[in-house]
């Protein structure tokens, strides 16, 4: 069976579809970018994996420069010490007493860091945490506009500071935020503006606790969509930064970042039903749609794409015997996020030629 780890080495048309794919040049030009905006300005690179859920894909972040890693599950966390990488930010909160007990297993053989936002949680992480006789960092997540998870700036933050550092099982490692209801603002000098506010109440919290003799080492912020300004604000000690390493449809024409397009779904024409109309094997278990719509790539002029459970279908502007059936159709990812955990893995490819194969751990995907 031809199955991607047996096909290195051979062109990427050997590749059974629908087929996710990753062009390693752009990928290597991307987090080149991300990496050296991070290290000009001084900041740490903490980037998100829930993007790529690999860690084939985490060893080349922190081989490009990042610091550590940041997650959105608990389980990526654990896939990541699994691989050796143990200096990781879990940014959600953990709870109840299933995931609870998971964090202070991992915690016995790696730096965990945790989000919390609220004294519920933080009582019965200290409780836990005194239990198997750890010291567990934490960091406060600040809603500064998003409205989302977390306390609000100023006091609150102050409130729960104190809180936590009367628990002699955690430890207050920094405050973080995610500035995400600016990444949509067209205007460039508005985006601006909005993202140094939301990001100065962050910084001003973490003062105001310093202020009041608590310590504050990290300062962190800043996804692919506003990480090149948030990487010069005052105070900011790391960036998340993660999503952009692939590129997609969402990041290039809804948070206009200047990513190269890396990641694609790789499609075979299954019908043509009319001179117009194209049909492909790759539809929304393939690819997401609800963030960014994928865009076919190597077509003549298309008029509108849309997505059922198993197909995709291309109208095409104006009649054309190509592409015929048993062709291959490439698809922008609409949003990495969504998408990777539709995979078993990620094909990795440069030239043309299937260079890599990188496993999509399943117990990564959600919990």
């Amino acid at each position: 069976m031809n199955t991607p780890s047996n096909l290195v080495g051979e062109p990427v048309a050997a590749l059974d579809t629908p087929a996710l794919v990753v062009d390693l040049d752009i990928l290597e030009r991307n987090l080149a970018w991300i990496a050296g905006t991070c290290a000009e300005h001084g900041v740490g690179w903490r980037p998100h994996c829930k993007s790529h859920k690999s860690p084939d894909i985490a060893r080349l972040q922190m081989a490009a420069g990042a610091i550590g890693i940041t997650c959105a599950k608990l389980s990526e966390a654990e896939m990541l010490v699994e691989a050796g990488i143990t200096d990781i930010l879990v940014a959600n909160q953990i709870v109840g007493p299933i995931k609870i007990a998971r964090l202070m297993r991992l915690c016995r053989r790696a730096d965990v860091m945790v989000a919390v936002d609220g004294p519920d949680n933080v009582h019965a992480l200290a409780e836990a945490a005194t239990a198997e006789g750890l010291r567990l960092r934490v960091l406060i997540e600040v809603d500064t506009g998003t409205r989302r998870a977390g306390v609000l700036p100023g006091a609150p933050v102050l409130d729960l500071a104190r809180m936590i550092t009367g628990h002699p099982s955690l430890r207050l490692a920094g405050v973080m935020t995610w500035e995400g209801h600016t990444t949509r603002i067209p205007d460039p000098e508005e985006k601006r503006r909005a993202i140094a506010e939301a990001v100065g109440a962050l910084a001003a919290s973490a003062d105001l606790c310093r202020a009041d003799g608590i310590p504050i080492g990290i300062v962190s912020c800043g996804g692919t969509g506003t990480f090149e300004t948030t990487a010069r604000i005052t105070g900011v000690t790391e960036i998340q930064a993660g999503g952009g390493i692939f590129g997609d449809v969402r990041y290039r024409t809804i948070y206009n970042v200047p990513v190269g397009y890396g990641l694609t779904v790789h499609s075979i024409v299954t019908s043509r039903p009319t001179g117009r109309r194209v049909i492909t094997d790759a539809g929304k278990k393939a690819m997401s749609t609800d963030s960014g719509l994928p865009a076919p790539l190597d077509l003549p002029e298309v008029d509108s794409v849309g997505f059922s459970a198993e197909h995709a279908k291309i109208e095409l502007r104006q009649p054309s015997a190509t592409p015929a059936v048993g062709d291959r159709i490439r698809f922008v990812v609409g949003y990495a996020d969504t998408t990777i955990h539709l995979h078993q893995e990620i094909v990795a490819t440069r030239g043309g030629r299937i260079e890599q194969v990188w496993a999509i751990p399943p117990d990564a995907r959600l919990r």
